[in-house]
């Protein structure tokens, strides 16, 4: 066997036994995802949080909210992002109900409280009531802000600003992604299917 032989001989079972390795360890990789998607739907199915009637303070990790929520909806409520302007479905919106978190389903505005500010994303005046939104400082960007967090789980919603209309004169500048909604008259037909019947 001469020498060329010989080394390609050797080159071939090292690429050989190369592969193996790769397809073992890409066989063992694959065993641990399969198991993490279903931690990730059990938890999904466990830990659910959202909910318009409770209004218990909500503590997750990080963690847990990644595996709750949707990325869209994550990206913004936990890592402070902004949609694009005029991008939302609720930014010219004029349907008659309530908008609510949508990470956690906590009661935020009223939609006689919505007006158009022309700025791209949904606007309101006024909160529903003074515990739904919480605020903080926002140095971010080179400016300074007031952000506004869900009350009931600190998900970052957006920035108040000094600009609104009466009564206020306050404008509280939303991302829709983080916005649920539900008609007024949805809201009535459950309250009177919950309610017990005369008699009763």
């Amino acid at each position: 066997m001469n020498k060329n032989t010989r080394m390609k001989r050797q080159i071939s079972i090292l690429l050989m036994a190369l592969l193996s390795l790769g397809l073992q360890h890409c066989t063992q990789a694959q065993q641990p995802v399969a198991k993490t998607t279903k931690a990730t739907m059990d938890t999904k199915k466990d830990s659910s949080v959202y909910s318009r009637t409770d209004t218990s303070k909500v503590n997750l990790t990080e963690e847990q909210w990644k595996k709750i929520l949707p990325s869209d909806v994550y990206y913004i409520a936990r890592q402070k992002g902004t949609e694009r302007p005029w991008t939302s479905k609720f930014e010219k919106f004029d349907e008659v109900g309530t908008y609510y978190c949508a990470a956690c389903g906590n009661a935020l505005f009223k939609s006689n409280t919505k007006f158009d500010s022309g700025c791209g994303w949904p606007s309101f005046y006024e909160p529903i009531t003074k515990g739904s939104i919480v605020y903080q400082p926002d140095n971010s960007h080179g400016m300074s802000r007031t952000e506004t967090l869900c009350g009931r789980c600190g998900a970052h919603l957006g920035h108040v600003f000094e600009d609104g209309p009466p009564p206020t004169g306050l404008r509280y500048c939303i991302n829709g992604v983080v916005l649920d909604f539900e008609k007024a008259k949805e809201a009535e037909k459950k309250y009177n299917e919950s309610k017990p019947k005369s008699g009763e």
